[in-house]
Protein backbone atom coordinates (compact mmCIF):
# COMPACT_ATOMS: atom_id res chain seq x y z
CA UNK A 1 0.00 0.00 0.00
CA UNK A 2 1.45 3.23 -0.78
CA UNK A 3 -0.14 7.24 -1.00
CA UNK A 4 -0.40 8.47 -4.49
CA UNK A 5 -0.59 12.32 -5.31
CA UNK A 6 -3.50 12.11 -7.63
CA UNK A 7 -5.54 9.21 -10.04
CA UNK A 8 -3.94 10.33 -12.68
CA UNK A 9 -2.32 8.04 -15.64
CA UNK A 10 1.29 8.84 -14.43
CA UNK A 11 0.59 8.58 -10.72
CA UNK A 12 -1.28 5.01 -10.51
CA UNK A 13 1.32 3.54 -13.90
CA UNK A 14 4.18 4.50 -11.68
CA UNK A 15 2.68 3.11 -8.71
CA UNK A 16 1.80 -0.32 -10.30
CA UNK A 17 5.34 -0.98 -11.81
CA UNK A 18 6.66 0.21 -7.99
CA UNK A 19 4.48 -2.31 -6.48
CA UNK A 20 3.65 -5.07 -9.15
CA UNK A 21 6.32 -7.82 -11.39
CA UNK A 22 5.64 -6.94 -15.11
CA UNK A 23 3.79 -9.44 -16.68
CA UNK A 24 1.47 -9.57 -13.83
CA UNK A 25 -2.17 -9.55 -14.02
CA UNK A 26 -3.65 -6.20 -12.42
CA UNK A 27 -7.51 -6.32 -11.83
CA UNK A 28 -8.73 -3.24 -11.91
CA UNK A 29 -12.00 -0.99 -11.85
CA UNK A 30 -13.26 0.85 -14.82
CA UNK A 31 -10.80 4.14 -14.13
CA UNK A 32 -9.49 4.89 -17.48
CA UNK A 33 -6.19 5.84 -16.27
CA UNK A 34 -5.46 1.90 -15.99
CA UNK A 35 -5.74 1.32 -20.01
CA UNK A 36 -2.78 1.76 -20.39
CA UNK A 37 -0.92 -0.81 -17.98
CA UNK A 38 -0.50 -3.52 -21.42
CA UNK A 39 1.58 -0.49 -22.54
CA UNK A 40 3.89 -1.09 -19.74
CA UNK A 41 3.90 -5.34 -20.12
CA UNK A 42 1.20 -6.55 -17.71
CA UNK A 43 -1.73 -8.24 -18.41
CA UNK A 44 -5.39 -6.01 -17.62
CA UNK A 45 -8.08 -7.21 -16.30
CA UNK A 46 -11.33 -4.64 -16.07
CA UNK A 47 -14.09 -4.87 -14.25
CA UNK A 48 -16.85 -1.66 -14.71
CA UNK A 49 -18.38 -1.17 -11.30
CA UNK A 50 -21.26 0.28 -12.67
CA UNK A 51 -21.93 -2.18 -15.42
CA UNK A 52 -22.03 -4.80 -12.72
CA UNK A 53 -25.44 -6.13 -11.29
CA UNK A 54 -23.81 -7.16 -7.95
CA UNK A 55 -21.90 -4.20 -5.45
CA UNK A 56 -18.77 -2.81 -5.60
CA UNK A 57 -18.07 -5.47 -2.66
CA UNK A 58 -18.96 -8.71 -3.89
CA UNK A 59 -17.38 -8.08 -7.51
CA UNK A 60 -14.20 -7.25 -5.80
CA UNK A 61 -14.39 -8.59 -1.83
CA UNK A 62 -10.61 -8.28 -1.10
CA UNK A 63 -9.84 -4.86 -2.29
CA UNK A 64 -13.05 -3.32 0.11
CA UNK A 65 -12.57 -5.95 2.81
CA UNK A 66 -8.54 -4.40 2.74
CA UNK A 67 -10.41 -0.92 2.71
CA UNK A 68 -12.78 -1.58 5.12
CA UNK A 69 -9.93 -2.83 7.61
CA UNK A 70 -7.76 -0.33 6.60
CA UNK A 71 -10.55 2.69 8.07
CA UNK A 72 -11.08 0.72 11.07
CA UNK A 73 -8.08 0.83 12.04
CA UNK A 74 -7.21 4.21 11.64
CA UNK A 75 -10.35 5.76 13.65
CA UNK A 76 -10.22 3.03 16.52
CA UNK A 77 -6.18 3.09 16.98
CA UNK A 78 -5.22 6.60 16.19
CA UNK A 79 -8.96 7.89 16.91
CA UNK A 80 -8.77 9.71 13.07
CA UNK A 81 -5.96 11.81 14.38
CA UNK A 82 -3.59 11.33 11.66
CA UNK A 83 -1.89 13.61 9.34
CA UNK A 84 -1.04 13.34 5.11
CA UNK A 85 2.56 13.75 5.65
CA UNK A 86 2.67 10.11 7.57
CA UNK A 87 0.12 8.63 5.49
CA UNK A 88 2.87 5.88 3.90
CA UNK A 89 3.66 5.03 7.53
CA UNK A 90 0.72 4.18 8.74
CA UNK A 91 -0.22 2.26 5.65
CA UNK A 92 3.25 0.39 6.19
CA UNK A 93 2.21 -0.67 9.64
CA UNK A 94 -0.96 -1.34 8.47
CA UNK A 95 0.44 -3.63 5.97
CA UNK A 96 3.01 -5.25 8.59
CA UNK A 97 0.17 -6.02 10.92
CA UNK A 98 -2.33 -7.17 8.45
CA UNK A 99 0.47 -9.82 6.63
CA UNK A 100 1.20 -10.97 10.23
CA UNK A 101 -1.74 -11.54 11.62
CA UNK A 102 -2.59 -15.29 11.37
CA UNK A 103 1.47 -15.65 12.45
CA UNK A 104 2.28 -18.69 14.65
CA UNK A 105 5.45 -17.27 16.01
CA UNK A 106 4.02 -14.28 17.33
CA UNK A 107 7.39 -14.17 19.97
CA UNK A 108 9.60 -14.49 17.13
CA UNK A 109 8.70 -10.84 16.16
CA UNK A 110 10.24 -9.20 19.02
CA UNK A 111 13.34 -11.35 18.72
CA UNK A 112 13.91 -10.16 15.22
CA UNK A 113 12.66 -6.32 15.95
CA UNK A 114 15.67 -6.59 18.90
CA UNK A 115 18.60 -7.82 16.21
CA UNK A 116 17.33 -5.40 13.59
CA UNK A 117 18.08 -2.67 16.53
CA UNK A 118 21.38 -3.96 17.11
CA UNK A 119 22.12 -3.95 13.51
CA UNK A 120 20.92 -0.58 12.04
CA UNK A 121 22.31 2.33 12.45
CA UNK A 122 20.87 4.91 15.24
CA UNK A 123 17.88 7.27 14.00
CA UNK A 124 17.08 10.31 15.29
CA UNK A 125 13.87 12.24 16.10
CA UNK A 126 13.99 14.57 12.89
CA UNK A 127 15.19 11.99 10.40
CA UNK A 128 12.32 9.73 11.36
CA UNK A 129 9.44 12.55 11.58
CA UNK A 130 8.24 13.29 7.61
CA UNK A 131 7.89 17.06 8.66
CA UNK A 132 10.91 18.22 11.12
CA UNK A 133 9.86 21.29 11.73
CA UNK A 134 7.74 21.38 15.12
CA UNK A 135 4.04 22.78 13.93
CA UNK A 136 2.04 25.12 16.38
CA UNK A 137 -0.07 23.34 18.90
CA UNK A 138 -4.13 24.26 18.52
CA UNK A 139 -5.13 26.58 21.37
CA UNK A 140 -6.92 24.37 24.07
CA UNK A 141 -10.87 25.00 24.32
CA UNK A 142 -11.65 27.11 27.25
CA UNK A 143 -14.91 24.83 29.02
CA UNK A 144 -17.56 27.01 31.16
CA UNK A 145 -18.39 26.10 34.41
CA UNK A 146 -21.30 23.37 35.20
CA UNK A 147 -20.79 21.35 32.41
CA UNK A 148 -21.62 23.57 29.76
CA UNK A 149 -20.36 23.12 26.10
CA UNK A 150 -16.88 24.32 25.29
CA UNK A 151 -16.66 28.18 24.34
CA UNK A 152 -13.59 29.08 21.95
CA UNK A 153 -12.24 32.40 23.06
CA UNK A 154 -10.70 34.97 20.81
CA UNK A 155 -9.23 38.69 20.83
CA UNK A 156 -12.53 39.97 19.55
CA UNK A 157 -14.48 38.05 21.81
CA UNK A 158 -14.03 39.36 25.62
CA UNK A 159 -14.35 37.22 28.59
CA UNK A 160 -17.78 35.79 29.86
CA UNK A 161 -18.65 35.16 33.25
CA UNK A 162 -18.10 31.62 34.36
CA UNK A 163 -15.64 30.64 31.64
CA UNK A 164 -12.25 28.99 33.50
CA UNK A 165 -8.70 30.56 32.04
CA UNK A 166 -6.02 27.41 30.78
Amino acid sequence: MQSVPDVSQESLIDFVTGAVESGATVHTDGWPAYLALPKHGYEHERTVMSAQPDPAHVVMPGVHRIASLLKRWLLGTHQGSTSPEHLDAYLNEFTFRFNRRRSRRRGLLFYRLLQQAILAEPVTYRQLVANPQPCERPQPLHLRRRGRAPAILTADRPWRRGQLAA
